[in-house]
């Protein structure tokens, strides 16, 4: 067993923790012990993922993004074809991640298959981004749209303090991480009920906006390409925005290692959840449209309670309690599947090795959950939440199109492989040309956040080779104390054998 200070630079395997493999493999049967450690049990059958996926893509961006898409489309009928196109493109990119879910049947989603395919920097970058802007962004997102809807009806008139509702999110990220820390059957089961909660929550404004259009309150679906906006760039953003409210279709593959037979059930879990999860999405905003006049749309800071105000009457305050209930549970799944992308980085050497611990009693990778908490309480703090989209939108949209792109480097690079999905060429290389032109028109349109993301990912070159290719001694001496500090820090938590 390697020791902290040997060459390896790992922390020393001691009382509740172990890594899950010297080698950086799978240590053998699930949740069991072997000669190299252990590793996490496989608890998630096919609901377990299919609500994963459901949960986490059902939260704040339903909620949020509307007025983006119509801001950027211009019209009703351009906003409503942004968002079944967005829907079809995300079921496309999920079928291509299904064939690479299941040839690497490895935790870490697109880290995994970028690094498979072209290589350990480019993995590298992916895991610096996310670090930085991807993962911690997107769930500081969701937990001030949860503080922001349960506030609401407190602030009737007005928008809640900014301070409550910075101090709500905070407080909900910390629970939502104990819960991950404690126990990964607790995480299902409050992921199932929180999307049952949520997809409610959806059919009671769909409902409401059915009983009025067939009220003959049609007038405003008259004119529905009216003052559309056409521009190249204009799209782009709104499918940017549009994808911000699907995003987390590939989460469940950041979990591959935890999901029974993920052969069968990765795949089934994403063919049942995306056309569901797509369906759902344009008739919520058909209703949006039936009764929200844009202007008031665009104006307003909770689309889902001014819908509400005007539909529900003495019940409009079940609508905030819905929507706090639908971030919450997508809140739930982001931070169960995300920590495992900065497990495995750990696991792999490209972050300290003090992240890919594993609690033996709970079998979760705890280091890992407070990691991302710690990142997360950071970026709460960020006023503009439209403009954190925007960086996370064109940020993830691009190595999304690397991963894809890593599917057919792979077909060329091992055709031999086992294959147990296999999408036909056209599936990628649609995903490929659409994802490009989002991509690029973005340029355009939003220089500032395009310019941003791409200097935050050209920074993790450097950030690469002094850490990873070729350290400095004094900073792999500081890694070394920092993960004899982690080590002697859980062990030194009251009760931190059992956790209870």
């Amino acid at each position: 067993m390697a020791k902290v200070g040997d060459v390896d630079n790992r922390p020393p395997v001691q009382q509740g923790f172990r890594r899950e493999s010297d080698e950086g493999k799978p240590a053998g049967p699930s949740g069991q012990e072997d000669a190299g450690g252990i590793e996490m049990k496989k608890e998630l059958g096919l609901m377990d993922g299919v609500a994963i996926i459901v949960g986490v893509i059902v939260g704040a961006g339903i909620f949020v993004s509307p007025k983006g898409v119509l801001l950027y489309s211009g019209s009703i009928g351009v906003a409503i074809i942004v968002w079944i196109l967005s829907g079809v493109l995300s079921m496309v990119g999920a079928l291509c991640y299904a064939e690479l879910g299941t040839m690497i049947p490895k935790s870490g989603g697109d880290y995994a298959y970028i690094g498979e395919a072209f290589g350990p920097l480019p993995a590298f970058l992916y895991l610096w981004v996310a670090l930085l802007i991807l993962v911690p962004a997107g769930n500081a997102i969701t937990a001030i749209t949860f503080a922001q809807y349960l506030l609401q009806p407190l602030w009737p008139t007005c928008e809640p303090p900014y301070e409550s509702v910075r101090l709500l999110a905070a407080v909900i990220t910390c629970l939502l991480t104990a819960i991950n820390c404690r126990n990964v059957k607790w995480v299902a089961r409050v992921t199932e009920t929180f999307t049952g909660m949520k997809v409610l929550a959806l059919l009671v404004i769909t409902g409401a906006g059915a009983w009025h259009l067939m009220s003959g309150n049609t007038e405003l679906l008259e004119a529905p390409f009216a003052n559309s906006k056409i521009q190249p760039g204009f799209i782009a953003v709104a499918f940017y925005n549009g994808l911000f409210s699907y995003s987390g279709w590939n989460y469940l593959n950041f979990v591959t290692e935890e999901l029974k037979d993920p052969y069968r059930n990765l795949p089934r879990a994403i063919c049942i959840s995306m056309p569901v999860v797509t369906i759902i999405y344009v008739i919520t905003n058909i209703a949006y449209f039936a009764v929200l006049p844009p202007d008031e749309m665009l104006s307003s800071q909770a689309v889902a309670v001014t819908f509400a105000e005007k539909m529900l009457s003495f019940m409009a305050w079940t609508m905030p309690l819905f929507v706090a209930c639908s971030t919450f549970g997508s809140l739930n799944g982001a931070i169960f599947a995300s920590s495992r992308l900065f497990f495995v980085g750990a696991r792999n050497g490209h972050l300290p090795a003090a992240l890919s611990l594993i609690n033996i009693n709970c079998l979760t990778p705890i280091p890992s959950l407070l990691f991302l908490c710690a990142l997360t309480l950071l970026l709460l703090f960020i006023r503009d939440v439209f403009a954190i989209i925007n960086y996370v939108s064109y940020v993830e949209i691009l190595f999304i199109f690397i991963s894809v792109a890593g599917l057919l480097r792979l077909r060329q690079k091992a055709p031999d492989a086992h294959r147990p999905i296999k999408v036909s060429l056209i599936v990628p290389i649609v995903f490929l040309l659409t994802a490009g032109f989002l991509v690029i028109f973005s340029v355009f349109e939003s220089p500032m956040e395009v310019g941003i993301g791409t200097l935050v990912i050209l920074l993790g070159i450097p950030v690469y080779y002094v850490t990873i290719g070729k350290p400095w001694r004094w900073l792999t001496q500081k890694s070394q104390s920092f993960n004899r500090f982690c080590s002697k820090l859980f062990l030194c938590m009251p009760n931190s054998e059992k956790l209870d």
